[in-house]
């Protein structure tokens, strides 16, 4: 790894080793192995609470790379303590909004017209102004009352310095510590990376907001913006106004006004729908994200941050959300692995016994007593200290359904989650077999028929042709003949000599007996000979043994 030596990389560097230092995370650089719980744990709640807090104010001021870092921490529950994800969970993604002058300019170079010409209305103020873009309300010529977003200048650019920043101090940080080795930031930093970029493509934000708006059209309480396409560029996206509040600025009284129990179970299903029948969701529903709109039902805004699932993990994932619901820890510990790999240090039966334990402590918990997302967020925290790697959608599984837990305990305290899942259940397994056999999963069976079926004739008749030629072998790899045949003529060998040897011992013992003149240290000639050459030979195949023989190999996994 080569760090930069440029000016602005090397006051990036300095940022960031500055945060590692004062959020006693100087393990980093000295290679020591405690995780920041661990050093947490030996301080007062209060002196956490305060750190946590400093942490994201600091996470704020170093500019919008750092708020997403921070937003992306939020739900690394098996990194960081639990006053640290509930600071950074919270962490405001407002700042100073940009001239309008700059807005201007944007608009009109990525529309093609200047404003007046594109809208009846456009305000110069901003409704909002967040560390990636801001939001005016607008009218088009039409009178369709709109929000048009906005791209901060050079934001791009900026974005990808910090990040080439940040992977350089993760690289260095996995290659040269226990605990990055252990938490791999350069992989978190890959998701980020992929994450940020994709938010700022707002062409791809408007048609998650096309696809959303698509899949959850049945809930009827649910509204999504539509986009205007052709006032929708990379760095401008125009979409309809939801009059409304954010979910956390509505008063109780306003709230007493609605059926929050049915708006609650509502969205919950909507996500359970997302995460386990689309395999497409939106990651980020955290409150500001979610409207009570003014005809009493709930707005979903910003879709630039979504994940998609494959097939086989949002079946897992079922399963693993159906054995959390009714307390069945070892099912869900076993569903788990089944969802991730081990590292090489990958303490199987500490992680099985971790999460059987979690599950047990929270069966049957309401929502105030146990978060959804906590749950998972835990068994993320005990697959990182087993050694064990959970895939990326995990965690932004996790970040949605903390975010989501949040929602559904503004709108009703006393809400169940594990009632709705396991209500759900059935109607989710239903809808997974009717995906199964769509048009698009027929033809993809029968494309695989056909080309079985092309080719089977033709392997037909080369296994016919083997065997009216007498050419038909079947080949066991199951032992080395010759090795066992070298082998037993080996053992053979040695026990013919064994023979011959105890012969010329017993012939020399009787020959003993017999007087004769030819006599050596006083001994009988011929007899002590017989003894001579029985030690001698004796030694040689001794050494031979110990010399020759080829020690047994371990099996390796492999083999």
């Amino acid at each position: 790894m080569v760090l930069s030596l440029k000016s602005e990389r090397l006051k990036r560097y300095k940022d960031i080793v500055a945060l590692l230092v004062k959020y006693g995370r100087s393990d980093f650089v000295n290679q020591a192995d405690l995780t920041s719980a661990e050093r947490l744990s030996r301080k007062q709640t209060s002196t956490a609470d305060e750190k946590a807090h400093e942490l994201a104010a600091d996470l704020e001021a170093l500019g919008p790379t750092f708020i997403k870092l921070g937003q992306l921490l939020s739900t690394r529950g098996d990194l960081l303590p639990e006053p640290y994800l509930e600071a950074l969970a919270r962490l405001q993604d407002q700042i100073e909004p940009f001239p309008y002058e700059e807005v201007e300019r944007i608009v009109s170079s990525e529309l093609g017209g200047r404003i007046s010409k594109l809208f009846i209305d456009f305000n110069t103020e901003p409704a909002a102004a967040a560390s990636l873009a801001q939001v005016h309300r607008a009218t088009m010529r039409d009178g369709r009352a709109v929000v048009v977003k906005v791209q901060r200048p050079n934001i791009r650019e900026q974005i990808v310095e910090d990040l080439e920043a940040l992977a350089q101090v993760a690289e260095f940080v996995d290659a040269h510590t226990e605990i990055g080795k252990r938490y791999e930031f350069t992989n978190m930093l890959a998701d980020l990376r992929s994450s940020l970029l994709h938010e700022l493509d707002f062409q791809r934000e408007a048609g998650n907001l096309h696809k959303l708006r698509k899949s959850l059209r049945e809930f009827e309480n649910l509204v999504i913006p539509e986009p205007v396409d052709d006032y929708t560029t990379s760095r401008v996206i125009t979409m309809d106004y939801i009059p409304g509040k954010k979910i956390t600025d509505v008063s109780p009284l306003r709230l007493m006004e609605l059926d929050t129990r049915e708006l609650a179970e509502e969205i919950f299903r909507a996500y359970l729908k997302q995460l386990l029948v689309d395999g497409f969701f939106h990651a980020d529903p955290h409150p500001g994200n979610v409207f009570i709109t003014d005809d009493d039902r709930i707005g979903l805004l910003d879709l630039g941050m979504v994940a998609h699932i494959a097939g086989n993990f949002r079946e897992n994932l079922l399963r693993l959300l159906l054995a959390i619901s009714e307390g069945r820890g070892d099912e869900a510990a076993d569903v788990s692995i089944k969802m991730g790999e081990p590292k090489p240090n990958f303490d199987k039966h500490d992680f099985e016994h971790r999460t059987a334990q979690l599950v047990a402590q929270h069966e049957d918990a309401a929502l105030e007593q146990i978060h959804a997302g906590k749950v998972v967020l835990e068994i993320q925290r005990n697959a990182a200290e087993c050694w064990f790697r959970l895939p990326p959608e995990f965690t932004m599984i996790s970040k949605a359904m903390m975010n989501l837990d949040r929602v559904v305990y503004v709108l009703d305290p006393t809400f169940d989650p594990n009632a709705v899942i396991r209500h759900e259940a059935t109607n989710i397994m239903v809808r997974q077999v009717v995906q199964s056999i769509e048009p698009g999963s027929i033809l993809a069976r029968a494309i695989e028929v056909k080309e079985f079926i092309e080719k089977l004739p033709t392997r037909v008749n080369k296994i016919l042709d083997v065997i009216g030629n007498n050419e038909l072998k079947i080949g066991v790899d199951a032992i080395d003949e010759k090795v066992v045949l070298d082998g037993l003529q080996k053992v053979a060998n040695r026990i013919t000599l064994g023979l011959v040897l105890a012969a010329l011992i017993i012939g020399a013992a009787l020959m003993m007996r017999v007087e004769t003149s030819f006599r050596i240290f006083g001994y009988p000639g011929l007899p002590t000979i017989f003894f001579l050459l029985a030690a001698f030979a004796g030694i040689i195949l001794v050494l031979s043994i110990v010399i020759t023989d080829e020690k047994p190999k371990k099996k390796t996994g492999d083999e």
